[in-house]
């Protein structure tokens, strides 16, 4: 048998193999879309957790929370909030894992608050200064909401041409 004959099987046989596991390497692309789909839900959960201790925060330093029970509920949700994020770096270790994971979720909850640089707790000095933070307060809140849609009644932003939840056009 000669030599091109022999590299000619060998040819045919690599072409087969190719396209036998053509199938598995489809199957592993498929694969990957479903890891980064539970990557966005453990994203969203943390998102909510990070708003509900944004929320019982806010509500501890409006005295609607005893403070019996707001450590508890606080840390409990820390510890969640915790397990979600070490469950995000076990799926994507480029994240930094070396930053403790309850130090991350203070730090996105601090980040987050609405006015992270002034202080929440309210001033009992007079209703003046309650008028002058609520009035600085829909001043800054002017550039990020143009009302609500006319159809359907949901808010609407002013960079909205048209209505998120219905379609109807806004100008």
């Amino acid at each position: 048998m000669e030599i091109s004959s022999i590299l000619l099987i060998l040819a045919v046989f690599v072409m087969v193999g190719a396209y036998v596991y053509l199938p598995f390497m489809a199957r592993a692309r498929r694969a990957r879309p479903n890891e980064s789909h539970e990557v966005s839900a453990l994203k969203a959960e943390r998102d909510r957790v990070i708003n509900s201790l944004q929320e019982l925060d806010f509500d501890f330093n409006l005295g609607k929370i005893p403070e019996g029970e707001y450590p508890g509920q606080r840390t409990s949700l820390l510890q969640k909030g915790a397990d979600i994020l070490r469950r995000l770096d076990e799926l994507a270790p480029a994240a930094s894992s070396a930053v403790n994971a309850e130090a991350r979720i203070e730090k996105a909850t601090a980040a987050g608050r609405a006015d992270s640089g002034a202080k929440t707790t309210i001033p009992n000095d007079s209703d003046d200064d309650l008028e002058v933070m609520i009035a600085a307060r829909r001043r800054g809140q002017t550039s990020k909401s143009a009302g609500f849609c006319p159809k359907c009644g949901k808010p609407v932003l002013v960079s909205d041409k048209f209505c998120p939840a219905c379609g109807k056009s806004l100008s």
